[in-house]
């Protein structure tokens, strides 16, 4: 679970509908936008006050050693510091997230889970260990959004509502934001907006194919 629409809106729906649900889990990056972790803490008591158990991880390493720090041997140039940024051909960070979740499952005896792919996400990748529920639904995003705010759940940052600008709540550094989301994200979050800056400025490429400034 990460605790956006989608997954919210399955967790919520398992629950209420009374399906086998041993364990939620989350992986923190520790890079996640203020209102995603304000939605946890809503949640969370739901799922306790169902006997379902809450699960947090983390990764082995802060995410911006990865990104900035940690030393990087290339076999066609010399070593570098930091993954760089996280996102398109090099999702780094979705790495990790996917090994730790399966490594965490593995441990405990978790043969089957269940993850939040909406109906109408055809590009999304599914795996087959995995059931998709929202897709056997039939629910899409929008569904999904409106299955939240409908049990008073938003996603609301300094005043803003995040889905009213954003297309996703993902890491507020993923690579993978398009420039429209950038802007709004300039125009709307400016303590999100400068933060990315700095990253941009320190890495030392521009997060898309032109610099913040430029957009």
């Amino acid at each position: 679970m990460s605790f956006g629409k989608d997954s919210t809106a399955m967790v919520l729906r398992m629950v209420e509908e009374g399906m086998p649900l041993d364990a939620v889990v989350f992986y923190d990056t520790g890079m996640e936008f203020d209102a995603v972790y304000s939605v946890r803490d809503a949640v969370v008591p739901v799922l306790e006050a169902h006997g379902v158990r809450y699960v947090e991880l983390h990764p082995k390493r802060p995410f911006l050693y990865d990104m900035l720090e940690r030393p990087v041997c290339h076999t066609d140039r010399p070593m570098t510091r930091g993954y760089g940024w996280c996102g398109g051909p090099c999702r780094w960070g979705t790495s990790a997230k996917t090994a730790a979740i399966d490594s965490w499952c593995r441990k405990n005896g978790m043969k089957g889970r269940s993850v939040g792919i909406a109906a109408d996400e055809v590009r999304r990748p599914r795996r087959k260990e995995c059931s998709y529920p929202l897709i056997e639904w039939g629910m899409s995003e929008a569904d999904c959004l409106r299955y939240c705010t409908d049990r008073g759940i938003r996603w609301v940052q300094d005043g803003v509502d995040l889905y009213s600008v954003l297309d996703r709540c993902s890491c507020w550094c993923c690579r993978n934001k398009n420039k429209r989301e950038l802007r709004a994200i300039r125009d709307n979050l400016p303590s999100v907006w400068c933060r990315l800056v700095e990253l941009e400025e320190r890495i030392g490429e521009p997060m898309k194919d032109v610099w913040l400034g430029d957009l």
